[in-house]
């Protein structure tokens, strides 16, 4: 039926082809929708809402337009038995949450791989040594220690380790 409204076609199924090539752009069947095109294109403001899983072996955003994954009120798992990648090639990758950032491994490493490596905004612990000694110069080199907990704090360095003088800090974690 071909109204004014809508068009209706009751049949086991239905398939669109192309003029040129003969070739299926788009088939529907009770089981299942197939969509030949090359390239599908949402252009609704909202995107493309999909009640369930969605598989494809890529996803990619338009010329000169960031891609955005998200999900708004719940979680977003990236998930596969062969590991994931992430590489930004000629930028940046930034990781930025509320709560607590985990990296775990369980059988393996986790390697931190730069030119320099940061630990920023780390508390910094006192030291006095046992000799009294005047005033000296402004201390500028410091130790990295680790509580128990695994916490990490800097301690000023001196001719041995300071750490043990400074773990005040881990009582307050």
């Amino acid at each position: 039926n071909a109204g004014s409204d809508a068009v209706e076609a009751q049949c086991k199924r239905f398939e669109v082809k192309s003029n040129e090539d003969g070739k299926m752009l788009f088939s529907a069947d009770e089981e299942e929708i197939i969509i030949g095109a090359e390239r599908l294109r949402v252009t609704g403001t909202e995107g493309a809402v999909f009640g369930h899983s969605v598989e494809t072996p890529h996803i990619r955003a338009g010329p000169s337009q960031d891609l955005r994954l998200e999900s708004p009120t719940r979680s977003l798992t990236m998930e596969a038995p062969k590991g994931v990648q992430i590489s930004a090639v000629a930028g940046e990758f930034r990781a930025n949450c509320r709560k607590e950032l985990n990296l775990q491994s369980t059988d393996g490493e986790i390697i931190l791989d730069a030119g320099s490596i940061r630990l920023a905004n780390l508390p910094q612990g006192s030291f006095t040594p046992s000799s009294s000694s005047s005033v000296g110069p402004r201390q500028t080199v410091y130790e990295l220690c680790v509580c128990p907990n695994g916490k990490l704090y800097l301690s000023p360095a001196g001719a041995s380790s300071t750490c043990q003088s400074s773990s005040n800090i881990c009582l307050w974690s």
